[in-house]
């Protein structure tokens, strides 16, 4: 068995004196905060977010539908985790009505106290409209929320856009990691 490592940044951001005013929503879209019956749909948008990125060498489990939606479940599970900050992006048809699931964020208290970002994703074809800030903004709100003040996250190094987007909102590299994955049969 071959392993591949992958190189991560832990990135942290203190919540006190920061603007956490919800970004504006661009049109065509809606944000639905968690509810269990959300729970396919966060699935589908974390399967369609991840599959075809470098994300799914590293964790196996977005390559599948089945795999994200255990994923979804597990997280939802967690004893710390934070439906005031999980969220679901949706394009909307003409109604108002979501017509398709395009990003998707999840919030957890860990043990420690802090504040863990897990698996903000966007899909391709919704990237670049400013969504993932819209979905960053919405967990910090519920992070904040209920009390916490430092907030953390894991970001594959190699996933620019990302890193991107959370040093423009101020977080900061606080450690690098490495992820050891099972290389990919030929």
């Amino acid at each position: 068995m071959a392993l591949n490592y992958f190189k991560r940044y832990r990135m942290e951001l203190d919540l006190a004196g920061r603007d956490l005013t919800w970004a504006k929503i661009p049109k065509g879209y809606r944000f639905l905060p968690w509810h269990s019956s959300l729970l396919d749909a966060h699935a589908e948008a974390k399967f369609l977010s991840f599959r075809e990125e470098i994300d799914a060498n590293v964790f196996p489990c977005f390559n599948d539908l089945a795999g994200c939606r255990r994923l979804m479940a597990e997280i939802s599970r967690k004893p710390g985790f934070l439906p005031e900050a999980t969220w679901l992006a949706v394009a909307v048809g003409e109604d108002g009505k979501p017509v398709e699931t395009c990003g998707t964020v999840q919030g957890v208290r860990d043990r420690f106290g802090l504040g863990a970002i897990q698996n903000l994703g966007i899909t391709p074809p919704h990237r670049g409209r400013g969504l993932g800030t819209v979905l960053l903004f919405r967990a910090l709100s519920g992070f904040w929320q209920v009390g916490l003040r430092r907030v953390y996250l894991e970001v594959t190094a190699d996933n620019l856009g990302a890193v991107r987007l959370y040093r423009r909102h101020g977080f900061h590299v606080m450690k690098t990691l490495f992820k050891a994955a099972e290389a990919a049969c030929s």
